[in-house]
């Protein structure tokens, strides 16, 4: 039997539009009556997500920036780990002046980014969450969960994650959340070891946690917890990586919530 469920936002239990689907809202809110805890799982930040767990109206706990920070149901934050200082400095200016990939930054409860882009705001369907221009010498680096790199060319952030890997190796956590958006935390932070400690508070083990996920930033996640479902529509590394997990439909055909009902409501 299983009792925590954890999910990943875009590209999973969220529509392409970015959005929850009134059959996804349903369904979520009729876990709490088979006393499901659900989690949300994800790079996004926490004041965003907490938007849309405030909406829901269920006590979730929260995992985002990845795993850099924890919030329990009621909101208060159980766990966090920051960028070091120096990795996050270096990380603000590495391609600042890229002329096609974005450089963001969440700092606390701030969202920053190297320069405008207003179709960054398209993601934020169930939420407000607004980006500050910043300038690298002058932005701090403390209280950093997350640096990350967008580019509508993926192919320009394959050698971006070889080169900070092999830059600073273990003290960072490297990973796709897209093809289109390369991920920098804390080494060990993980969505996967976050849930390890979300399952711990809630006195059940990995094993009794199912989770979907459909980016290289779910591959902890989804190999640590007692079920791992892929989406079809993930990344083909992702499925490459873990083959031998369950493949159900695309986030376009609501299969997180199909498949809720199909394990806890049938």
């Amino acid at each position: 039997m299983y009792h925590i469920v954890a999910s990943d936002l875009d590209g999973t239990l969220l529509s392409p539009e970015h959005r929850i689907t009134p059959f996804a809202r349903e369904t979520l809110q009729k876990l709490m009556v088979y006393d499901i805890h659900f989690v949300f799982a994800t790079g996004r930040h926490h004041i965003d997500v907490g938007q849309m767990r405030d909406k829901l109206g269920i006590p979730a706990y929260m995992i985002t920036s990845n795993g850099a920070r924890v919030h329990n149901a009621d909101g208060e934050l159980i766990f966090s780990l920051n960028l070091d200082q120096d990795i996050a400095s270096d990380l603000y200016g590495l391609q600042y002046h890229h002329p096609e990939i974005l450089t963001h930054v969440y700092r606390d409860d701030e969202w920053f980014v190297s320069r405008s882009r207003p179709a960054e705001q398209d993601y934020f369907r169930e939420s407000v969450f607004n980006y500050q221009v910043y300038e690298p010498g002058l932005l701090p680096t403390d209280g950093i969960s997350k640096v990350f790199f967008t580019c509508e060319d993926p192919e320009q952030l394959i050698p971006l994650e070889q080169a900070i890997e092999a830059r600073w190796g273990d003290r960072v956590n490297v990973s796709f959340s897209l093809p289109t958006c390369l991920e920098v935390m804390a080494g060990g932070v993980s969505k996967g070891h976050a849930l390890e400690a979300v399952a711990k508070r809630l006195n059940y083990s990995l094993k009794e946690c199912i989770a979907f996920g459909d980016g290289m930033n779910d591959v902890e996640m989804l190999s640590m917890a007692g079920k791992g479902y892929i989406m079809r529509n993930a990344q083909q590394r992702l499925k490459d990586t873990l083959p031998d997990l369950e493949v159900i439909g695309t986030n376009a055909e609501d299969a997180v919530p199909q498949a809720l009902r199909a394990l806890f409501m049938s």
